[in-house]
């Protein structure tokens, strides 16, 4: 990194240009979430249709979507040395001009082995998003309202999702799936436009040793501070952050925390979410809702559930503290796996069945939202010191989409082959272990500075002593730069 003096502050914009800026950053990476959520979600009203068209067993089902988390996991595992190397703004330039032409490939695919092909490439794209997008709003946006900006970041993956369901409802009568597939495309061309007219980051131009354009985009973005000092904060901020390995991460005071933030983004996925959005269509005819007008409509009732929920934990969290919102998540999740495995092995799925079934699907999504989804970065980001702390997001990020992955492939097949009461019952037992597992390793973090939860973890799962009074107070920045979760 350069230390090359500055002869001058360059002359700031006005505090209402900067505030317009930092905000047109925000706006941009919300943007790239909604796209995200969507691309995300809308297979599970195009499989559907696809599936007839091309003639696709229920283990090419499956292919389908787990092809899009392998390329999801390759994408998050290259994202942050391409965002390193060329810089938060050129990635975020590849993750947007990607989604615009492999989903516009997507929609023309002739057969199904060309959409498995452009699927993964687009995997690849939304794993590289998962890394630079967050990186991009946190690094970009004035500290007053970071933290809304990659909170918006997450409720606007969430809104893709949701916007997703409303569209293929509304294409569901004609069958339309190319259009399902395809539509993303033109937003995502759209945002190119922003994004070549902002600069990068201030951090990355640090990293990069180029110092001045730091402080002159720090002066364009942030009016509130002293460019030139904040700068020079951010330096020293990297210099501590070199050095972290996964290897350090699995010896001693760590290893723990290691153990929780993997086994956390395990149950994240294990557990079922992804489950009902790729394949909520299929589940709603199986619970004995027939036509396509109630088969796509009431995934969208149970999307918008989930965003409310997901806006609630962020009201609430640093109140109510993590554990109590992490727990109450994860076993409304098991009650409404249990609730599930009852309605599907009653065999009678007609009449107020099915409406319990469809109250059991809303209430599971939306829990995992409040709980899991809301909670699973916060915690990544607050188990480890500032040198550990990005690798330990990956990792977890890692164990996420393996589990992703897994029940992307085998959630159809198992359907048809176990049934699904048998699947469900499954998922719950899964719940409770992530119950168990929860309530035993997740600390109480509320309130705690960072380096009283690494104190924590170096004293084996133990907090040293009682904090005195006043002696730690929340800190309004400190959950700021966490990723989106993958609630897709």
């Amino acid at each position: 990194m350069s230390t090359a003096t500055l002869s001058a502050t360059p002359p700031p914009p006005s505090p209402e240009t900067a505030r317009r800026t930092g905000r047109l950053f925000a706006l941009t990476g919300a943007v790239v979430g909604v796209i995200y959520g969507y691309d995300t979600g809308s297979i599970s009203g195009a499989l559907v249709f696809l599936s007839k068209d091309f003639h696709l067993t229920e283990a090419e089902k499956g292919l389908v979507n787990s092809i899009l988390v392998g390329g999801s996991i390759v994408g998050a595992l290259i994202g942050g040395k391409l965002a390193d190397a060329l810089g938060r703004k050129a990635a975020m330039l590849i993750v947007a001009g990607s989604y615009a032409v492999f989903v516009a490939l997507s929609a023309l695919a002739p057969d199904v082995i060309v959409l498995d092909v452009v699927r993964f490439l687009l995997g690849v794209a939304i794993g590289i998003s998962i890394v630079a997008a967050p990186l991009y709003v946190a690094e970009s946006t004035p500290a007053r309202i970071r933290g809304a900006s990659v909170a918006a970041y997450q409720v606007a993956t969430v809104a893709g999702i949701v916007i997703t369901y409303f569209v293929n409802w509304g294409l569901s009568g004609g069958g339309h799936w190319r259009w399902m597939l395809g539509l993303s495309a033109i937003p995502a061309a759209l945002v190119l436009i922003p994004l070549l007219r902002l600069p990068d980051t201030p951090r990355w131009y640090v990293l990069k040793g180029r110092t001045e354009r730091a402080v002159e985009v720090m002066a364009m973005t942030d009016p509130d501070v002293d460019p030139r000092a904040e700068v020079a904060a951010v330096g020293a901020a990297l210099a501590e952050e070199s050095g972290g390995s996964a290897r350090s991460m699995l010896r001693k005071p760590y290893a723990r925390a290691a153990l929780f933030v993997v086994g956390l983004g395990f149950f994240c996925q294990i557990t079922g979410i992804n489950a009902v959005t790729y394949y909520s269509p299929q589940i709603f005819e199986e619970m004995g809702f027939t036509g396509n007008g109630q088969n796509f409509l009431l995934p969208s009732f149970v999307q918008l559930a989930s965003l409310a929920a997901t806006v609630l934990a962020i009201l609430i969290i640093d109140r109510l503290g993590r554990r109590l919102v992490l727990l109450s998540g994860i076993g409304t999740m098991a009650v409404m796996l249990a609730v599930l495995t009852a309605v599907f092995g009653t065999g009678e799925l007609h009449g107020a069945m099915t409406w319990v079934g469809f109250a059991a699907i809303l209430l599971f999504t939306a829990a995992f939202n409040f709980g899991f989804g809301s909670l699973i970065w916060v915690y990544a980001s607050e188990a480890f010191p500032a040198q550990l702390r990005s690798t330990g997001a990956s990792v977890m990020l890692t164990a996420d989409l393996v589990a992703n992955l897994l029940i992307a492939q085998f959630f159809p097949s198992l359907m048809a082959w176990a049934g699904a009461a048998r699947t469900f019952a499954g998922l719950g037992v899964l719940a409770l272990a992530a119950l168990v597992f929860a309530f035993v390793t997740a600390p109480e973090t509320k309130g705690r500075q960072l380096e009283e939860i690494q104190d924590y973890w170096r004293n084996g799962g133990r907090w040293p002593a009682p904090l005195a009074p006043g002696s730690a107070s929340p800190d309004p920045h400190r959950d700021a730069a966490l990723p989106p979760t993958t609630t897709a």
